[in-house]
């Protein structure tokens, strides 16, 4: 015997809503019937016993349902059983005749009635006051606890169901253990499904929150999701915004060919006119991929929306691409490029997605030993941006990267592999000062860069007796690399580059080693790990890539406290010897509580200290690796079993004993989670040498609270510890009972403020319905 849900999906679509109330007008037709008995194995009067309504629900299971448009014969076959209250009909199959209200059950029938008394027969009509009980207290409970209603189903051909008196509640009766209303519930005079239009129709159609009605609509219109390529109208949006004003967006899909797909989305705005939006998706199963094409366009009926800024002008538009194909097993290639009228124009319009920032084309190859990627890219500056600023974002013609493991035969290590090729041109210098003391950066000089990096490696671990993990690690790196300006030469301050070309090799000697040690106590266990590391890079020169385009970030703390080589890219690299030390402690406690740590320090041994050296964009400058002692670093993390958990990061100058970074976070929750409260603190000291001149002092704090069932209060606020002053407070007020979830905020600003209402409605699976 098969569920309901195997009966209904044959005819009718998959959403909650419609499935389940539909299904429930098949129940009705399986019952509607009028007229005596006709079989006289049944005693007279069978389908006339007592009916208790509100006593329990009607259902129906089959395999299989069929409907004949052309003699309104809707057939229920396989195993069939019609079942309510204790009486029930199995059968090879129903058959329901809407144009003379006659059902019979056919085939092998077996009718039991509540006492248990059992009759048999090929061949039954079911009528009588089984029929009203259907009509007159027909209920379904889903396997979700979502409860369908309908007083009567109509299919008037093959494509269109239409129920009458239909209700849907997701949260089944909609009271919790206390006796209160929760969730909300959907009711409507006729319920139209269109197959063919993939639709759904509501007339007079209200909706109640808590079991009270808060809105009604003479009509309302949905698609059907269960059939995303049928051509026809999609879900309309409704939105609201300053510059555009109130706007309506009403998508057509059109199904150009099996693989070709067409979205159209005309936005009519208040202020701003008609916009016009189109997507055209072609799938190649050949390639195993799919392209896309967008395009929109207009004209602006009130410009002044954007004055001063590059939005100021009549007409607006962009074209935009992309594709994605994997041609051969392990590769994929694809592109993605936009073309725009302004910078500002995909954003004013929220029409941004993630390949609008980048044009660019790539193939890709990975493997589990193997990863080889090469790519041609621009970046597009989106926001309010000249053309001028797109002269001065660099473009990478092209960035090859590459990586190969091989291991060894077992006892012999691995060796890896990589290399990449970056070639980057820009049009105009990049440029900017900060701070009191005007510290010049060049974020990106004008002219063209190639740099090549390749690097071989071999690196064995080895276990000694006693535990010590020793890892020795042998490598070669081959850099060469050019810059020609073709420009005339900044003004001061900035630092100039001249033309140059550059070759270098650079020897790498390493050796790791770590003793961990593990001890317990009962049902707590404590690893303390040494770890000592020497590495010796044999190059003075740090500046590999001659200008530095891709290694302009570095923070110096547990998370790189171990690493060979701490430049987050390939134009600058670590020189001379270097010695990093420091010790890793991991405990567990018998009460589920946990603390892991890690501090250390970093020493120059020996050569140049390419973190001494700085570049244009003032890398290596107060880094806290520029003396021969580097700054001391340390991390935590913990968490408790009784709800407390957080983290801190902390750099320290030993020199003087400064604390020159740290961060804090801690959050509390304890079980039961009636309440939660958390902090977090950041510092990070002034450097006038980077252009900071003030100290960067603030802290959070944060809680919420549940100050009734399903109501939670939360709150923070951002305090400026350096000015004594506060940035920005938040306060909410939240509803959520698993079904409806109904919200307001309040946010603070020293010079603004602002509010926000949030509406949530979930099915039974908690996912949102709408």
């Amino acid at each position: 015997m098969t569920s309901r849900p195997r009966l209904f999906a044959d005819i009718l679509p998959r959403p909650a809503l419609v499935r389940v109330a539909a299904g429930f007008g098949l129940a009705v037709l399986l019952a509607l019937a009028a007229g005596p008995a006709s079989a006289a194995l049944l005693p007279p009067g069978f389908f006339d016993m007592q009916i208790r309504p509100g006593e329990g629900a009607a259902a129906v299971e089959a395999d299989m349902l069929a409907f004949d448009a052309n003699t309104g014969v809707i057939t229920a076959s396989g195993d069939v059983l019609l079942s309510y209250q204790g009486f029930t009909i199995r059968a090879d199959r129903l058959e329901f005749n809407q144009k003379t209200a006659q059902l019979f059950a056919v085939g092998s029938v077996a009718v039991k009635d509540s006492s248990g008394n059992l009759f048999e027969m090929d061949r039954v009509e079911v009528t009588g006051a089984m029929k009203e009980a259907f009509v007159d207290s027909l209920t379904i409970t889903t396997s979700a606890g979502a409860i369908v209603t309908a007083r009567s189903v109509e299919y008037q051909n093959a494509l269109a169901t239409i129920l009458t008196e239909a209700s849907y509640s997701p949260c089944g009766l909609c009271i919790d253990s206390k006796g209160r209303k929760i969730g909300w519930k959907v009711k409507s005079a006729r319920m139209i499904y269109d197959r063919e239009k993939a639709s759904v129709t509501l007339e007079g159609p209200s909706i109640e929150f808590l079991g009270i009605p808060v809105a009604w609509l003479p009509w309302f219109w949905v698609p059907d999701p269960t059939q995303p390529r049928a051509q026809g109208l999609r879900m309309p949006s409704v939105d609201y915004s300053e510059t555009r004003g109130v706007e309506l967006t009403v998508p057509y899909f059109v199904p150009v060919h099996k693989d070709i797909d067409l979205l159209l989305s005309p936005t009519l705005m208040s202020r701003q006119g008609f916009l016009m939006h189109g997507e055209l998706t072609w799938r190649i199963p050949q390639l195993n991929g799919a392209l896309d094409v967008k395009a929109s366009g207009i004209y602006q009926l009130d410009k002044s929306a954007f004055a001063g800024l590059p939005g100021d002008r009549d007409w607006r538009g962009a074209i935009q691409t992309s594709g994605k194909f994997k041609p051969y097993q392990d590769w994929t290639v694809g592109w993605s490029y936009a073309a725009f009228t302004d910078n500002a124009y995909l954003s004013d319009y929220e029409l941004t997605d993630g390949k609008s920032w980048t044009n660019e084309v790539y193939a890709t190859y990975l493997t589990q030993p193997t990863f080889f990627d090469a790519r041609v890219q621009r970046f597009n500056r989106i926001g309010n941006y000249s053309a001028d600023d797109d002269n001065r974002q660099g473009m990478n013609l092209p960035r090859i990267q590459g990586q190969h493991v091989a291991d060894l035969p077992e006892g012999w290590g691995r060796i890896n592999l990589s290399g990449e090729l970056l070639g980057v041109h820009r049009g105009l210098d990049q440029v900017g000062v900060y701070g009191a003391g005007a510290v010049p950066y060049v974020w990106g000089y004008e002219g063209t860069k190639l740099h090549g990096m390749l690097e071989g490696a071999w690196e064995n671990q080895i276990i000694v007796p006693g535990g010590l993990t020793v890892t020795p690690y042998l490598g070669l790196r081959l850099d060469a690399a050019t810059y020609n300006r073709n420009a005339a030469p900044l003004p001061a301050p900035y630092p100039n580059q001249p033309d140059a070309t550059l070759f270098s090799a650079t020897p790498i000697a390493a050796l790791d080693l770590r003793w961990p040690l593990m001890a317990n106590w009962g049902a707590s266990t404590h690893l303390i790990e040494p770890i000592a590391q020497v590495v010796y890079r044999g190059s003075g020169v740090s500046k590999v890539g001659i200008t530095n385009d891709d290694a302009q970030s570095l923070i110096f703390d547990t998370s790189n406290l171990f690493s060979y080589n701490r430049f987050s890219g390939i134009d600058r690299q670590e020189t001379g010897a270097r010695a990093n030390i420091g010790a890793h402690y991991l405990g567990t406690f018998a009460d589920g509580s946990w603390l892991d740590l890690v501090a250390g320090q970093s020493f120059q041994l020996a050569g140049v200290n390419a973190y001494g050296v700085s570049d244009q964009v003032q890398v290596g400058t107060s880094t806290g690796l520029g003396t021969a002692s580097s700054f001391l670093v340390g991390s935590a993390r913990y968490g408790t079993s009784w709800g407390l958990s957080g983290g801190a990061k902390v750099q320290v100058d030993p020199s003087v004993w400064d604390v020159t970074r740290a961060r804090i976070s801690t959050d509390y929750a304890p079980w039961g989670g009636w309440f939660t409260l958390g902090a977090d603190y950041t510092y990070i000291a002034a450097t006038p040498a980077l252009g900071t001149d003030l100290d960067a002092h603030e802290i959070t704090g944060r809680g919420s609270v549940k100050i009734a069932d399903y109501y939670t209060l939360a709150g923070s606020v951002i305090w400026d510890i350096r000015t004594n002053s506060w940035v920005r407070t938040d306060t909410s007020l939240r509803y959520d009972d698993g079904y409806l979830g109904l919200g307001g905020s309040l946010y603070f600003k020293p010079t603004t403020w602002g509010f926000g209402v949030s509406l949530n409605i979930k099915g039974p699976d908690g996912a949102m319905a709408f």
